[in-house]
């Protein structure tokens, strides 16, 4: 099990003595922190740039919740076609958005296969990939 120290980080500072040092050291479980339905959540690995307008980036680890409710402009992982995407989706225009640059919307058509897989409700950034 992990230690927890409840303070931010700030970034940039250095020379200090750690301000962490007066805090006692909290247990922390990482499945209790990022994930809220257990027997509903998986974890994928983002592919590629047309989502980094919300912060994903290709290699990012996303924490996908099958028992949520989809709303409105929530970032997805879907199966569209037979390959797994991540967008957002707006349901009432019944269109996959990403967020990267010149990446236009997809609007489901007659036809398509599509299947929700579930919501993205945290990403992780690897600083260092497996």
């Amino acid at each position: 099990m992990l230690k927890f120290i409840p303070i931010k980080a700030v970034a940039g500072i250095v020379g200090f003595e750690s301000p962490a040092a007066e805090y006692t050291q909290l247990s922390l479980d990482l499945d209790q922190l990022l994930i809220d339905h257990p027997s509903a959540t998986y974890i994928g690995i983002a592919d590629g740039d047309s989502m980094v307008g919300d912060g994903i980036f290709s290699g990012d680890l996303l924490i996908v919740d099958r028992a949520l409710e989809i709303k409105d402009h929530d970032v997805v992982v879907a199966n569209l076609n037979g390959v797994f995407v991540c967008k957002k989706v707006n349901k009432s225009k019944r269109c996959l958005m990403s967020s990267g640059d010149n990446v236009p919307p997809y609007f489901l058509q007659e036809g398509d296969i599509f299947q929700v897989e579930g919501i993205v409700t945290r990403s992780i950034r690897l600083h260092r990939p497996f």
